[in-house]
């Protein structure tokens, strides 16, 4: 055994006995990419700390394009021409459609994800009331993710059932404004404090292979840690034609392995989410993800880009040994 591999095991002793690892110690997992004992590590981490049931979850595009922030990764962006759909509010009626199909295949998690900086005053109205309807009517938890919201609009979605709000970082604070400029990650950070002060349960991650090297990943992990969110969301970069990044080179497999490796060791308990992206991963891939630490996920078809379907997520969450939904 290597200097390495003693090095890894000794972080994960700590991270087992219920110890969070340093900074310095996670971005000293950096050095570790590439080492098999890396992965092993973390799986023997979501072994015995993370839930071993699935958690999946659906999500509806609310509100579609014309978006007024300029962040680099996104199709709807009114900054650039892509080819993505536009709509100002999801018919009423499509939306229960959507949440009934995803109850009836067991999906327990509904969310409303509108674009834009915030979502105010009556669309914000509507979106609540057919979240409140769709509790009431399929049973399923709701959430939510309409942007830069306040307190009072946070209130809102609360008193209409919403229990969990979603606000991505979406990558390390030394590189978010090489991305975006319209906001900070300061705002998104009020924002999710407000969430929390009301009791939201806080979904929060981001977007891996957009230029950011593995130190800043292992930082971005660390500044989620402020956030103490119940899920984050991995999402790979899908280059979309329009966007400044649609060159992007795509990263490797191994390299995303590596990268959900470092985020069980820095957040063992928490609820490490498939999402947009998944598609570029072969399934081999996908189930040596859950192995290492990946125990939920959006399910069904995603904002702009293609998911699989239900019943291919219930037989991979099967043949990786989780229990599904």
């Amino acid at each position: 055994m290597d200097l390495v591999d003693n090095l890894i095991n000794s972080f994960k002793d700590k991270v087992l006995r219920s110890l969070d690892l340093t900074e310095d110690e996670v971005y000293a997992l950096c050095d570790a990419v590439g080492h098999q004992s890396l992965r092993d590590a973390a799986a023997e981490i979501s072994a015995a700390r993370a839930s071993r049931k699935f958690d999946a979850c659906s999500i509806v595009n609310a509100r579609s394009g014309k978006c007024s922030e300029n962040c680099k990764w996104c199709a709807q962006s009114a900054h650039y021409h892509t080819s993505c759909h536009t709509y100002d509010i999801i018919d009423h009626d499509e939306c229960m459609k959507a949440a009934r199909y995803n109850a009836e295949r067991g999906v327990h998690r509904f969310s409303l994800v509108a674009s834009g900086r915030a979502v105010h005053g009556e669309a914000l109205e509507r979106m609540a009331l057919m979240l409140r309807e769709v509790k009431e009517t399929t049973g399923m938890s709701v959430c939510a993710s309409m942007g830069l919201l306040n307190k009072e609009e946070l209130q809102k979605l609360w008193d209409n059932g919403v229990r969990r709000y979603h606000c991505n970082l979406e990558t390390a604070p030394s590189h978010f404004a090489k991305l975006c400029t319209t906001h900070t990650i300061s705002d998104k950070l009020a924002t999710i404090r407000a969430a929390r002060e009301i009791g939201f349960e806080v979904c929060c991650g981001g977007i891996i292979g957009m230029g950011e090297t593995m130190h800043q990943r292992a930082e971005f992990a660390i500044t989620l840690r402020e956030v103490e969110p119940h899920s984050i969301p991995i999402n790979v970069l899908a280059p979309i034609p329009g966007t400044p990044l649609a060159d992007t080179p795509l990263i490797s497999e191994d390299e995303i392995l590596d990268t959900i490796a470092i985020f069980r060791f820095v957040h063992p308990t928490v609820e490490l989410r498939f999402a947009g992206g998944r598609a570029r991963i072969s399934r081999e891939g996908q189930l040596e993800a859950i192995r290492i630490g990946m125990n939920s996920g959006v399910v069904g078809d995603l904002l702009t880009t293609v998911g699989s379907t239900i019943a291919e997520d219930k037989t991979l969450i099967d043949d990786a040994g989780l229990q599904s939904f």
